[in-house]
């Protein structure tokens, strides 16, 4: 029995780690995440002003069966209330004008994201607080989470020393809903540069499959994520914008991505990215009026060419609602 714990706690983990990093698996990886980047930062809910629905579906190693797959859907918006200013200096001639300000901004975020013989499943909700310093906007968030993991414990093809043993005879697996949150911290400008760092699994929840198995306990490992990028404009329609995201966790395992996407008119645009995990990325995109699409196509080197022969696609459509130039002046990013 307990060599059969072993094999079944090697294939939780192995399904989780399949993707060769930590990191990589225990949490999604997105490549457009530049985006929508509210899915690695809570600071990022109602930033821009807008109303916005995203919707992103991924899935790594085309071509091989049990290639990871990440399905997400998310939505922001920032809360607006009415407040009042003096337009004039002289007490007897002061009059209070109604203007539109709001400071808080509301997100949630629901995803599915399988890893062979594993999916984990959750829902998060976010608030946060925005300050307008001018030229400048400094946002903070937090968000609550909870999610679940199934596993498949029983795949076919793989012998088992016992097979009465109820987890096996079951063929699944599934964990208790795990609570968790995350913070995060953003300096945004005008329609210029912006930066942020965000951490994930505060609380660090343990999983554990079956009852009483101290051996098939995981915990979830911290995150964190340091994202910035920066738009040139040339003022003849093309605009060029290089950004970055750095990735570790607790047990120093990090990655870098390095982005250069270009747009055109802010209506199109394409981009270029390395992973130093091994990956290189190409990006399109369109935007149509509120609406806009992205794609992402990622080829790995080295050893991943063994399951990515026809690369990973990840597919991106969002709505933005809303007027965010005249409620808040000073915003004036895509």
């Amino acid at each position: 029995m307990k060599g059969l714990k072993k094999i079944r706690v090697g294939l939780v983990v192995l399904g989780i780690l399949s993707t060769g990093r930590v990191f990589g698996q225990q949490e999604p990886i997105y490549s457009q995440y530049m985006m929508n980047s509210f899915l690695l930062n809570p600071a990022v809910a109602g930033a821009e002003g807008f109303t916005a629905f995203n919707l992103t579906a991924r899935q790594q190693w085309a071509g091989y069966s049990e290639g990871p797959r990440t399905f997400a859907i998310s939505g922001q918006t920032r809360i607006l209330k009415t407040s009042y200013m003096n337009r004039s200096r002289r007490i007897k001639n002061r009059v209070r004008k109604r203007r539109p300000s709001g400071r808080v901004g509301f997100g949630w975020y629901m995803f599915n994201d399988v890893n062979g013989r594993v999916s984990r499943t959750g829902v998060q909700g976010t608030y946060a607080y925005h300050l307008d310093m001018r030229q400048y906007q400094l946002s903070f968030g937090a968000s609550l989470s909870f999610y679940q993991f199934k596993a498949d414990v029983a795949p076919s093809g793989l012998p088992y020393p016992d097979q009465q043993d109820p987890l096996v005879m079951a063929g699944k697996a599934n964990a208790d809903f795990s609570p968790d949150a995350n913070f995060g911290v953003m300096l945004s400008s005008a329609s210029a540069w912006y930066a942020g760092f965000s951490v994930s699994n505060l609380v660090q929840s343990s999983i554990q499959f079956g009852v009483g198995n101290k051996e098939s306990a995981y915990r979830m490992l911290r995150h964190y994520y340091l994202i910035g990028g920066y738009r040139y404009d040339f003022r003849n329609d093309f605009e060029i914008e290089p950004s970055m995201k750095f990735t570790t966790t607790e047990r120093l395992s990090y990655t870098t991505d390095i982005n250069v996407k270009g747009y055109y008119k802010r209506d199109y645009w394409a981009g270029l990215s390395y992973r130093t995990s091994g990956s290189a990325i190409v990006m399109v995109g369109a935007k149509y009026k509120s609406y806009y699409i992205g794609y992402a196509f990622d080829y790995g080197f080295g050893q991943l060419t063994n399951f990515n022969s026809l690369g990973t696609h990840e597919l991106m459509v969002g709505i933005k609602i809303g007027d965010s130039a005249r409620r808040y002046r000073w915003l004036n990013r895509f």
